[in-house]
């Protein structure tokens, strides 16, 4: 009968209610007016009449209140508060239809009555039936149907997914876990909570084996939530968790959507309000350009700014299908935000100084963000003259270009990789940079700044999905090098400094990001297997499930990554922003070397290429030989 009833269409549901209530409602009113009377069929002339009509009263106040078009199997508990409107609002109109026609001489104590039999009925029957529909899915009546799993949180979203998960077989709900110690050893809805510290004990007494704890804390901070994920991890059971409060808020999610721990749970910071003023300065009405607007942090730039509302945001990207991907994610985005914003897709390559400033000029670009970047570093090492080429270049072009269509303001994103650098990529970043604080000292309306951060999460170059992809697979993780750490940062809390710090520019600003603490990538590898559910196969642990190895350090790679050069720094107006002041070249210097460079391009010179980035960028110290595959096949011996 259950199942029979929970496949039925929503309207033959609704319609089996309106037909109870109907049929029920005139015997709540012949039950209170017999309790009235103490006569199981009270002799009153009309009373018959009355119960046969009174259905035309009450199921349109019914109706009308919503009693209706609630789904039974999620109804909440406030449904309570539904019942006790509807059926006081019911019982008033009864009471005045039977005085206007004179139906039915019932005395007002019988109507009293009568309301508290109607509002037992109308709240019991619904909770009753949410109570049968929902028997399947109730872990206490049928254990061993679907994972088991252990809910973090008994608020109110911890008790509405358990609610919500009971409704299915999926899930088997055996607990809820919790640090106030007050709210531990009772029960939820039939469901036990525990306290977290005692978990591993009690999956040992109670034999659980078990599939994953949900975190149901949308509302946590970074802090909390890398404090509870610190607490779990040992346990070796996997950790998913819901979507955050905002996307719960918005409507954007559901507290049913379980999904992995999001990697920002385990790096991630609290987020910083933007500073008044500068994230919208060089956006609100303006003409804007992104280049490598297809990329991570290009990509992101360009859905913050389409929020901040440009009168036209010009989308600059060289790989076809990048740039159709970000178009069509903007357009949606545009139609959602009723923003009517301009956007443009433009396909070149900023190496292309007439094609980048017909853009520009066409456009009446104001701001250009200078994303557009070869930023692997083993894949530029071994491609020198190509990653030069578009890094330093690709800058330089573009910058001349803006200069001369008189653009506002150019913020160029660079890298930590550009201090003191060891590799092709990092060195071609800082050549970049010295490029755009000679030309902020020459003399010209376009304002120039730069921008130099870490690692982002979730890019393409990223470690992350790598890593999801080895464990998915069981293993191996590969690190490069026990020692190594980075810098990392979320890419929309990156993509929002680097709007903010493009209004503080003054012109030749180095803005560094506070990336916060250097990460060692092997304790976060650790931290990717315990929570994907899995141990490590070390030494220490030979059963183990998957085993770290190290591949040792790519071409090119350090070990520790720096965002200052020297040790000249201050503050701006956004506590995660500072202003370094670093070593420049003058134009007449820099500009020789760039005449140098195109000639060693030219003849596929990569000793040339590498002695003149050497001369250029302070500190750079290759590690090792020339490995451009180009520049090795024009000199393989015969």
């Amino acid at each position: 009968m259950r199942k029979f009833l929970l496949v039925l269409p929503r309207k033959s549901k609704q319609l089996i209610m309106v037909l109870a209530d109907a049929v029920c409602m005139p015997l709540a009113l012949w039950a209170a007016t017999a309790l009235r009377y103490g006569e199981l069929y009270p002799e009153i002339a009309g009373l018959y009449l009355l119960l046969l009509l009174s259905p035309l009263v009450i199921v349109p106040v019914f109706v009308r209140a919503g009693l209706y078009r609630a789904v039974v199997r999620f109804m909440a508990d406030q449904m309570i508060f539904t019942a006790i409107k509807a059926v006081s609002l019911s019982v008033l109109l009864l009471v005045t239809f039977n005085l206007l026609f004179r139906i039915a001489p019932i005395p007002r104590s019988s109507f009293v009555i009568y309301w508290g039999v109607a509002l037992l009925y109308v709240a019991g029957s619904r909770f009753f039936a949410r109570a049968y529909l929902l028997q399947d899915g109730m872990p206490s009546r049928h254990p061993g149907v679907g994972k088991k799993v252990m809910i973090y949180g008994v608020g109110e979203t911890g008790v509405k997914l358990a609610a919500a998960l009971r409704s299915g077989c999926q899930f088997e709900v055996v607990g809820f876990l919790e640090d106030n110690a007050s709210a531990c050893g009772g029960e939820i809805g039939g469901i036990r909570v525990y306290p977290v510290e005692m978990l591993a004990e009690v999956l040992a007494d109670e034999g659980w084996v078990l599939d994953s704890v949900l975190l149901a804390i949308p509302s946590a901070s970074h802090k909390q939530r890398q404090e509870i994920i610190r607490r779990l991890e040992p346990l070796r059971i996997s950790i998913k968790t819901i979507p955050s409060a905002a996307d719960l808020a918005s409507g954007v999610s559901s507290v049913t959507e379980i999904r992995e721990v999001e990697i920002e749970d385990l790096l991630g910071r609290d987020s910083v309000l933007p500073v008044d003023g500068l994230l919208d300065q060089c956006i609100r009405g303006k003409s804007v350009m992104v280049t490598g607007a297809g990329g991570s942090i290009g990509s992101e730039l360009c859905r913050q700014i389409l929020r901040q509302k440009p009168a036209c945001l010009v989308l600059f990207e060289r790989s076809e299908f990048a740039l159709y991907q970000i178009n069509q994610e903007l357009d949606s985005i545009n139609e959602l935000l009723k923003t009517k914003v301009q956007i443009v897709p433009v396909l070149g390559s900023v190496a292309h100084q007439h094609r980048v400033e017909r853009v520009m000029r066409k456009f009446g670009v104001q701001t250009i963000y200078h994303a557009a970047a070869y930023k692997h570093v083993p894949l530029v090492e071994n491609n020198m003259i190509e990653g030069v080429l578009n890094n330093v270049f690709g800058t330089w072009r573009t910058a001349d270009a803006a200069r001369n269509a008189g653009v506002e303001t150019f913020v160029l994103i660079s890298t930590d990789k550009a201090v003191r650098p060891t590799n092709v990529m990092g060195a071609s970043k800082r050549f970049a940079e010295l490029v755009l604080q000679a030309y902020a000292r020459e003399a010209g309306s376009t304002r120039f700044c730069m921008v130099r951060f870490g690692n982002v999460l979730g890019s393409s170059g990223s470690v992350v999905p790598l890593f999801k992809r080895q464990i998915a697979a069981g293993g191996p993780v590969t690190v490069t090098h026990p020692e190594i750490t980075r810098y990392f940062m979320t890419i929309p809390e990156a993509a929002e400094l680097v709007l903010q710090a493009g209004s503080m520019g003054q012109g030749g600003d180095v803005f560094v990001l506070d990336m916060g603490a250097p990460v060692k990538i092997i304790e976060f590898a650790r931290k990717m297997i315990h929570l994907s559910g899995y141990s490590v196969l070390d030494e220490e642990n030979p059963t183990g499930d998957i085993e770290i190895k190290f591949s040792g350090l790519r071409a090119g790679e350090k070990l520790y990554e720096e965002l200052l050069i020297g040790g000249n720094v201050s503050g701006t107006e956004h506590p995660l922003i500072m202003r370094a002041e670093e070593i420049e070249l003058s134009w007449s210097c820099l500009s020789k070397k760039l005449l140098e460079l195109d000639e060693a391009f030219h003849r596929f010179d990569c000793e040339s290429v590498r002695r003149i980035l050497l001369d250029v960028v302070d500190g750079y110290q290759p590690s090792g030989d020339i490995c451009d595959y180009i520049w090795e096949e024009s000199h393989a011996p015969s």
